[in-house]
């Protein structure tokens, strides 16, 4: 079959590879549709973290927002999957651990995350082996652009939940990227009066033609009371003004990672009586987001800008992007 591989810092290559078997207690997946997210570009660039502390290395078959229908079930795997149109969780536990158990598999010390960490080749490729056990079964009404959404949704979806908003309370999410437009979009469903903080107002186009009016840069933001922020940037200033901001005693969600490490005040924190929470992953939020991507009440598909075949990857990787203005890149691995 056909897959990516990333071979070093900025280098790529559409490659013939084995076909994937299904092991005991996984399944073999004909993939559809996969979204290009800035994970994958940092390995392809080489800035990601775990090439540098020896959780990933080249070669390297990236891809984890993906979706498919199982063709192949392994030893030890419930038949009925075959045929079924799925997606999956990118964290995958060791199943054993005090975490796995508790439900933290997601931060599990021995976990794979697929096309990131070494262990699991990724869903850039015609195929792709998975453990059933990471499996979501997805409706009829989620398409393979939808589909492909899932996973930056469910991280979006607990970053809502993180910040403890009820209805008609007020959020600010910094970043227009496509998690912080997933985010607004989910807060909305929840009737949350959401607005959004990016650099200027050619970035800002595409939340307000989402129906997100309340868009503002730095300078044009108003002074309002934020019950809660979700910092969903790339800006190393902006984990501080996030507290900055925030109503005392509400919460303040880290979703987005810059490039150079950011500083909190852990003074400002205490005298605010402020929570601050991290999220790691999608794993928790994966079933809502089929949820509200099935129902409507969350329609992501204007984030893509273009959808192309495996052979030009490699290009959006490199930064040369396709189609209109959305910030997410899916690819056809069929084409």
């Amino acid at each position: 079959m056909r897959a990516l591989v990333l071979t070093g810092p900025h280098r790529a290559e559409v490659r013939e590879v084995p076909d994937p078997v299904a092991a005991a207690d996984q399944v073999v997946v004909d993939v559809e549709r996969v979204g290009i997210c800035g994970t994958d570009v940092e390995l392809f660039t080489g800035e990601m973290s775990y090439l540098h502390n020896g959780a990933s290395s080249y070669p390297l078959r990236p891809g984890h927002e993906w979706c498919g229908t199982v063709t192949a079930v392994g030893p030890g795997v419930e038949p009925g999957w075959l045929g079924r149109r799925v997606t999956g969780d990118t964290m995958i536990g060791c199943g054993r651990c005090d975490r796995c158990r508790r439900g933290r598999h997601h931060v599990c010390a021995d976990r794979h995350e697929l096309g990131i960490r070494d262990g699991l080749p990724g869903a850039l490729a015609e195929r792709l082996a998975v453990p059933a056990r990471s499996l979501h079964a997805l409706p009829d009404t989620v398409d393979a652009a939808l589909g492909a959404l899932v996973e930056p949704g469910g991280n979006a979806l607990r970053s809502v939940r993180a910040a403890d908003l009820a209805a008609g309370e007020r959020l600010l999410v910094l970043g227009t990227g496509t998690i912080g437009l997933l985010t607004a979009m989910f807060a909305r469903a929840r009737g949350v009066e959401t607005h959004l903080m990016g650099r200027d107002d050619v970035q800002l186009e595409l939340a307000r033609g989402l129906g997100l009016d309340n868009a503002w840069t730095r300078d044009s933001l108003p002074r309002l009371s934020w019950d809660g922020i979700v910092d969903a940037s790339t800006a190393p200033a902006l984990p501080a003004l996030a507290v900055e901001l925030v109503e005392p005693g509400r919460r303040v969600v880290y979703i987005g990672l810059s490039s150079t490490p950011s500083t909190v005040d852990s003074r400002d924190l205490v005298f605010k009586d402020v929570t601050a929470v991290g999220i790691l992953g999608a794993s928790a939020g994966l079933a809502g987001a089929i949820d509200a991507y099935a129902s409507g009440a969350v329609d992501p598909r204007p984030l893509v800008a273009a959808t192309v075949g495996l052979a030009g990857a490699a290009e959006v990787l490199a930064g040369r992007r396709p189609g209109g203005p959305g910030p997410k890149v899916h690819v056809d691995p069929r084409r």
